[in-house]
């Protein structure tokens, strides 16, 4: 059951990320406070959500195939987390 559940959550940490696109597409989401801040939350979220998923999977235990696909999405996601993060302090 926690295997289930685990992947579960990994699961869907894959997708909210692309929650970005039709939010972004408000005016008031391109102006220069909110969208800093949408971008940070994004960012800081899929930061969490790739080391979730790789600590669920190496020290969880949770080895199946969905959450090897959730894994290897995931820490692309962290990756550009961090690349996002580096671009705005620079």
């Amino acid at each position: 059951m926690k295997n289930i559940v685990i992947t579960s959550i990994s699961t869907i940490m894959t997708f909210i990320p692309w929650t970005i696109i039709p939010l972004r597409s408000n005016a008031w989401a391109l102006e220069y406070p909110a969208a800093g801040i949408i971008i940070s939350i994004y960012a800081a979220f899929m930061i969490i959500s790739g080391i979730f998923t790789i600590f669920a999977y190496v020290k969880g235990k949770v080895q199946n195939d969905l959450m090897k696909v959730c894994m290897v999405i995931n820490g692309i996601y962290a990756v550009g987390g961090v690349a996002a993060f580096c671009m705005m302090i620079v």
